[in-house]
């Protein structure tokens, strides 16, 4: 019944990490609903595995997405 039900349940889309090291360049790609924990990580429109050990081109960094809460707080009656 679980397996069921995880097939109808929302599922956050992917979203798409490149690794940059110290002097800028590519060195990993990663695909998760959330930012990975670490230094170095950035997220990116795309995954190119021409971008490994290359700096990212000056369009590949996706625009930063601002979250705002759907509803606000309920007020008291």
């Amino acid at each position: 019944m679980l397996s069921l039900r995880s097939l109808f349940a929302p599922r956050q889309p992917l979203r798409t990490f490149a690794l940059l090291d110290v002097q800028g360049l590519c060195r990993a790609f990663r695909q998760s609903a959330q930012a990975p924990h670490g230094k170095g990580w950035v997220e990116v429109n795309e995954q190119r595995l021409s971008w490994l050990n290359q700096p990212l081109p000056a369009g590949a960094r996706a625009q930063p997405v601002a979250t705002h809460p759907r509803f606000g707080k309920a007020l008291a009656a």
